[in-house]
């Protein structure tokens, strides 16, 4: 494999994945409550700790895509 199709891959692997945590914003945006009681169904938690676990999960997948998709692909291309 060459450093090119590797750098398209991680191009396409960012793309999808902000794309993914745009998705999943905006349904806590728009659904939230819905949500909430969807998930309150299996899980006895307050609306302050459903609010934190995505705040805090949607934070890990963001700095996740940073570092595993967006630092790679720009490395690539200032080597290549």
């Amino acid at each position: 494999m060459t450093h090119i199709i590797i750098s398209k891959a991680l191009a396409w692997c960012a793309v999808i994945n902000i794309g993914l945590l745009l998705w999943w914003f905006l349904f806590f945006i728009l659904a939230h409550d819905w949500t909430y009681r969807f998930h309150s169904k299996w899980f006895k938690l307050s609306i302050e700790e459903f609010d934190r676990i995505h705040y805090k999960c949607m934070a890990l997948f963001k700095v996740s895509i940073f570092v595993f998709n967006l630092v790679p692909y720009f490395a690539l291309r200032i080597v290549g």
